[in-house]
């Protein structure tokens, strides 16, 4: 597999594949980021990435797939087309521009050996827009085409969860399946079973099917209320999509959009009609007053500046907006920030990577979802009629540690996987499993 630009989406995707075990060559003309990415047990070359001859010597005429993943449009283009002509069996392309997705655009990903486009900032926007609906959540991941979703929620001390076996949380809820999949507690990821219990300051994970999620949060002491009033500051892509989203969707958002540049919001406000656009400074806490914060429902943050956006965020909160949502771009600051009183954060660039690396997976694996800030991932597998997986109701199947089955869906039903659950030929089942886990459980399948 051939990485094409060592920044942070080809670092992170770097990692993810090099831990599997793939053979991983990155090639970036920055001496300084290849050097990082050679710590991940991968090969580096130096190179231009619009160079027909380094892409030959990078070995891209044998590669099972390339993925160009530069911060410059143009240069994906050219390293993409370049790949394909030279031999590359899959070409994967990373272009913010949304001219080529269109149904109606003049060039098309094909005509340039483009096999997958992935657009991260539309990735994050889906990603923002799920978050405001769900109140109270932190996470949200919508699985099996929305029939079941995985929601994050932080346990305080008064919730009447804190203390409490798992087991002891499963048969609160009579007429309610769920699963706990996951639990973030002091910096490290659990998978958890049954006698483990639950703490104060847990980030727990949720597996429920979509039309249960209201009634799991509810449980955990958290009300999903109705959100109607956003606001959002940077009339960035992203700014942009969510706050189109927002204003196509059938509930009655009222949504007011602040952007600091006047010609970018003359554009925005000439484009959005159903959306209020301000010009002026997202720091300002005289103007957001002004504009009514204080009756606002969330809060988005998503300029270019990613300490403008926490700032921001910690002032909306200070202000006693009940839901804040950060776009940072250091997957580092993803950990701390509930620490710091953010209800969620989202990054653009370990959103890409984990799209590109859900077109990665060959085989059974039919989706890939990680979550910011913990070491884990959802994993979709098809099971076979002959795959280990189908012999035994779960609860006597030795899974590998660090790995649990979540859920499953046959024929069109979504169900949460129990002890007694048998899976089937045909069924989807969703996994969550630590990264070493991960070879493993690919062999039930």
């Amino acid at each position: 597999m051939i990485i094409i630009g060592a920044g942070e989406v080809g670092y992170d995707l770097g990692t993810m594949l090099s831990q599997e075990k793939h053979d991983v060559v990155i090639l970036d003309r920055n001496k300084e980021a290849l050097r990082l990415c050679g710590d991940n047990d991968v090969l580096t070359m130096e190179g231009n990435a619009t160079s027909a001859q380094d892409l030959k010597n990078a070995g891209v005429a044998d590669a099972d797939l390339v993925v160009a993943a530069t911060n410059l449009d143009e240069v994906n283009m050219v390293a993409a087309l370049l790949s394909k002509r030279l031999g590359a069996a899959k070409v994967i392309a990373r272009i913010r521009n949304d001219e080529f997705s269109r149904p109606n655009a003049l060039v098309r990903a094909s005509d340039m050996g483009i096999d997958v486009m992935i657009h991260p900032e539309m990735s994050v926007a889906r990603e923002i827009v799920l978050l405001v609906k769900r109140a109270a959540a932190s996470d949200v991941v919508s699985l099996a085409d929305g029939k079941m979703q995985l929601v994050g929620i932080r346990l305080d001390k008064q919730s009447t969860l804190t203390g409490m076996r798992l087991k002891e949380v499963g048969a609160m809820g009579s007429n309610l399946t769920f699963r706990v999949v996951a639990i973030y507690r002091g910096g490290f990821t659990l998978i958890p079973f049954g006698n483990d219990r639950l703490q104060a300051n847990d980030h727990v994970f949720f597996l429920a099917r979509t039309e249960d999620i209201a009634a799991v949060m509810k449980l955990t002491g958290h009300e999903d209320r109705r959100m109607r009033h956003v606001m959002i500051t940077g009339g960035t892509t992203v700014g942009a999509m969510i706050a189109r989203m927002l204003s196509e969707d059938d509930t009655d958002w009222k949504v007011k959009l602040i952007e600091p540049d006047y010609d970018t919001s003359y554009e925005l406000a000439s484009e959005l009609r159903d959306v209020l656009v301000l010009n002026g400074n997202p720091t300002d806490p005289n103007l957001l007053v002004t504009e009514g914060i204080t009756e606002t429902d969330v809060f988005i943050a998503v300029t270019d500046d990613e300490e403008s956006n926490i700032i921001s965020c910690l002032m909306a909160k200070h202000l006693r907006v009940p839901k804040v949502v950060a776009m940072v771009s250091k997957s580092d600051y993803i950990p701390l920030s509930q620490t710091i009183g953010l209800d969620a954060a989202v990054n653009k660039k370990l959103a890409a990577a984990n799209e590109i690396h859900r077109h990665v997976r060959k085989g059974s694996v039919l989706s890939v979802a990680a979550l910011h800030g913990i070491k884990a991932e959802l994993l979709e597998f098809e099971a076979d009629a002959d795959s280990p997986i189908v012999r035994s109701p779960l609860a006597k199947l030795v899974f590998p540690k660090g790995c649990v089955v979540g859920g499953i869906i046959r024929d069109g039903r979504a169900e949460v996987a129990t002890g007694t659950t048998r899976v089937e030929a045909g069924d989807r089942v969703i996994t969550f499993c630590l990264p070493e886990a991960i070879d493993k459980i690919v062999t039930y399948f």
